[in-house]
């Protein structure tokens, strides 16, 4: 099955080496361990609400959590939080646990974390549960025109 999310790479020409595993429970954590990497590499895309009532994808390791409070700076937002599962999937056309800034139904701005953005290659859901790509980290950056910035809490 090819996704949305595949399909943008495709058609940006972007080399990616698609992984799979099978999908009981929502989490990066376990999506590392079943595809036995590094918390490091694989990210957790997850989709924030900002108090204007935009969106914006926050990209961050499996094991790292966002700082609200970083994430709103970054974003010149006053007040940011996690967009409630419903609103992500509106917004991006994707189920919660598949949901990706590759093919997002609506372009979003998309921060990408400072510790996450330091590794050469970097793992993100490919737009369906139990499928994700391993991309080069620039490519990533470029094809998203992500901003990398310090979001992490702690």
């Amino acid at each position: 099955m090819t996704t949305r999310g595949i399909q943008f790479l495709r058609e940006n020409d972007v080399e990616y080496e698609l992984l799979t595993y099978r999908y009981e429970r929502m989490g990066a954590r376990i999506a590392a361990a079943a595809l036995g990497l590094p918390h490091r590499i694989v990210l957790k895309s997850l989709v924030f609400r900002a108090d204007d009532g935009s969106f914006a994808f926050a990209l961050i390791d499996a094991a790292g959590t966002v700082s609200a409070r970083k994430l709103g700076r970054v974003t010149s937002r006053k007040h940011v939080e996690p967009a409630s599962p419903r609103d992500a999937q509106r917004v991006t056309g994707y189920l919660v646990g598949g949901i990706s800034p590759l093919g997002s139904r609506r372009r979003l701005p998309v921060v990408l974390d400072a510790r996450a953005a330091q590794e050469d290659l970097l793992v993100i859901n490919a737009g369906a549960r139990g499928k994700l790509v391993r991309l080069r980290t620039k490519d990533l950056v470029a094809l998203l025109d992500a901003q990398v910035a310090d979001i992490r809490a702690g």
